[in-house]
């Protein structure tokens, strides 16, 4: 069985009719899980096979049968959940993540946790405590962050579909360096109960998937008000998937310019972005410039409240073993700490300021199109994780701060053979909007067909 060119929704079809068994997709990934992760490190902690049987259903739910994995960063109950730190390596929680809880009533089997860059403060994956996790497209560089593992686990078949968290760009980030889709939706649709925060005003919950309209039927089963969670927000049920495939002719789709995007972004990244906006040309779109330098100040912005929030939530284990975290983490929660109260303040102002200009430019056009990240993955070996976070951040973060949907999806190569990823950008609660550009593109090429070097290799 090859499941690798179905999306989930066919492939819980196949289970509804016999043709497969929820246990068949359970063990097409265990197999992978075997042959890729003492190389990959995509998961910290693997849920042995058969311990979580899911049924045969004629009457499924979304999910029947499908495997999930799940960023280490989120509850699940009897199982170990470390945040990829020291600190909470041997904590089994007595309940599941709202989200958790979620995807098991819609189905799915959660088959492990995955591997993240520690306490999600980075995009390397780089872990000091549970080892890095690899890019299968090339093992010497990195997957991305923080969600790497979520990332590395779809693009290899380990899992069909995964969760992680978005903070800076960390759902986004890995996605669009290891060729897969990475959906950060608005700001409260999903609930955060249960996952260990990195900032509670940034935190944003996510899937990871192979296909756009897989992210469309996970945000759908992930998506709803949770009362328990100060920052979830009422809205309507979602069916995200109802206008996904309508045309997107006379779509107004702005293309971001301006030194803020192009002066770090590398040509090959330039070259295909352009590209990817003649696809959209060609099926109808009308495609305008835009100067996007006011998003500068965005990313900045995010950086400090980042690091400040991280820095509050984490005082405690700061001050008493500050010598458990990752040199890069410490460093980072370290300047965090010494923010000022000013500082901080007008972050929050730039917030509210870069927030409302995202408004007005959404008031014209439907959706922002630009890089994903202005570099492909950088090697491992030597890296500066801090200053990784700097550059790989740039592009996504601002739409962290003023909380509005985006998702990467692949939209090329560099002439190194890394993937390269699209990011598009809507305003608040439009992830309709967002997947409807996306699944257009995507149904135009057959970037997301592609296969990653260690799938043909081993």
């Amino acid at each position: 069985m090859n499941s690798d060119s179905l999306t989930l929704s066919e492939q819980k079809e196949l289970i509804k009719s016999n043709e497969i068994s929820a246990a068949d997709l359970a063990a097409a990934c265990y197999r992978q899980i075997e042959r890729l992760n003492p190389t990959l490190n995509a998961f910290i902690t693997v849920i042995p096979q058969g311990t979580e049987e899911v049924a045969n259903n004629h009457h499924a739910p979304l999910l029947q049968g499908i495997p999930v994995a799940v960023k280490d960063l989120y509850n699940t109950k009897g199982i170990r959940t470390t945040g990829g730190t020291k600190f909470f390596a041997d904590y089994v929680p007595s309940e599941d993540a709202f989200v958790v809880e979620k995807i098991k009533n819609a189905g799915a089997k959660i088959i492990g946790k995955t591997n993240t860059h520690e306490i999600a403060l980075g995009v390397t994956n780089n872990n000091p405590h549970f080892g890095a996790c690899l890019n299968p497209w090339d093992t010497t560089r990195i997957p991305g962050g923080s969600s790497g593992g979520s990332a590395v686990a779809v693009a290899t078949g380990m899992a069909l579909a995964a969760i992680g968290t978005d903070t800076g760009g960390s759902i986004r980030i890995p996605a669009a360096l290891c060729g897969v889709v990475g959906l950060k939706p608005t700001y409260g649709r999903i609930s955060l109960r249960g996952v260990l925060p990195l900032s509670w005003n940034l935190d944003h919950a996510g899937p990871i998937t192979k296909r756009v309209e897989d992210a469309a039927l996970m945000l759908q089963v992930m998506g709803g008000y949770d009362s328990e969670d100060p920052a979830s927000f009422k809205t309507l049920p979602g069916d995200f998937s109802s206008h996904m495939r309508d045309s997107i002719r006379d779509r107004k789709v702005a293309f971001a310019v301006g030194s803020f995007v192009e002066e770090v972004t590398s040509p090959d990244i330039l070259h295909a972005v352009r590209k990817a906006a003649d696809v959209l040309a060609e099926q109808g779109a009308i495609i305008e410039e835009v100067n996007m330098d006011f998003l500068r100040e965005g990313a900045l912005a995010n950086s400090l409240m980042t690091q400040a929030d991280g820095a509050a939530f984490h005082r405690e284990r700061l001050q008493e073993h500050p010598d458990w975290f990752g040199a890069d983490v410490r460093q980072r929660l370290e300047t965090g700490a010494g923010f000022t109260s000013s500082e901080y303040a007008l972050a929050r102002r730039t917030q509210v300021e870069v927030r409302r200009r995202c408004d007005l430019l959404f008031e014209e056009y439907d959706v922002l199109i630009l890089p994903s990240t202005p570099i492909a993955a950088p090697v491992l070996k030597g890296e500066n994780a801090v200053e990784r976070a700097r550059l790989l951040t740039r592009l996504t973060a601002p739409f962290n701060l003023t909380g509005l949907p985006a998702i990467s999806i692949p939209c090329g190569f560099t002439s190194e053979g890394l993937p390269i990823g699209l990011q598009i950008v809507s305003r608040a609660w439009n992830e309709s909007g967002v997947l409807r550009i996306g699944y257009s593109y995507q149904e135009a090429t057959d970037w997301h067909k592609m296969k990653p070097s260690i799938l043909v290799t081993q």
